[in-house]
């Protein structure tokens, strides 16, 4: 496709994306892994993202070389801890559902992602703390069959928010538009 004909297609899809998604990340320690969930979060038209605990600095030159300048274009706000996280994300109007493989949650297919919903994805190593699990209003996880038993962060961010957005896509009805000049 042409520069232009993406530019179109990108705008039809902005026209039928009316819900609210925002993203708290909680310890997200690597530079190229904030970078990527960056990036995932412009491509997905993410109105904010909360960043708490001891994650990566978005300003880092080495968040930058996978952001690929898409940290402009994220609404990004630093909190010092995850209940203040926590707080802000519900200020907003947004229902908190964090993904972690944790004890009461539900696969990512059947996770409540209607409209004003924040996703949350802690650490590299450790995943989601107590604090974040404790005070989500909701967990899920991506069902996994491989013999691998977790994803890295920015994947699995990713994989979440691309569900939200198709969930809300299908609830549109109808079939996607085809990319212009196929």
């Amino acid at each position: 496709m042409r520069p232009t004909d993406v530019k179109r297609l990108n705008r039809q899809w902005r026209r039928r994306t009316e819900g609210r998604l925002a993203l708290l990340v909680e310890s997200v320690t690597q530079p190229f892994n904030l970078g990527s969930i960056l990036r995932t979060c412009a491509t997905f038209g993410v109105d904010q993202l909360w960043l708490t605990g001891n994650s990566a600095d978005p300003g880092d030159p080495k968040v930058g070389k996978t952001a690929l300048g898409t940290a402009a274009k994220v609404e990004h706000t630093r909190l010092a801890s995850t209940p203040e996280a926590l707080a802000a994300a519900r200020d907003a109007g947004y229902k908190v559902v964090a993904v972690e493989l944790a004890s009461g949650a539900v696969p990512l297919h059947a996770a409540p992602l209607e409209a004003d919903v924040c996703l949350a994805v802690g650490a590299e190593d450790h995943g989601c703390s107590p604090a974040l699990l404790a005070g989500a209003d909701a967990l899920t996880y991506i069902p996994q069959i491989g013999r691998v038993g977790s994803l890295n962060v920015a994947v699995a961010t990713a994989i979440a928010l691309a569900e939200a957005r198709r969930r809300e896509w299908a609830s549109l009805g109808g079939e996607a538009d085809a990319p212009v000049g196929t």
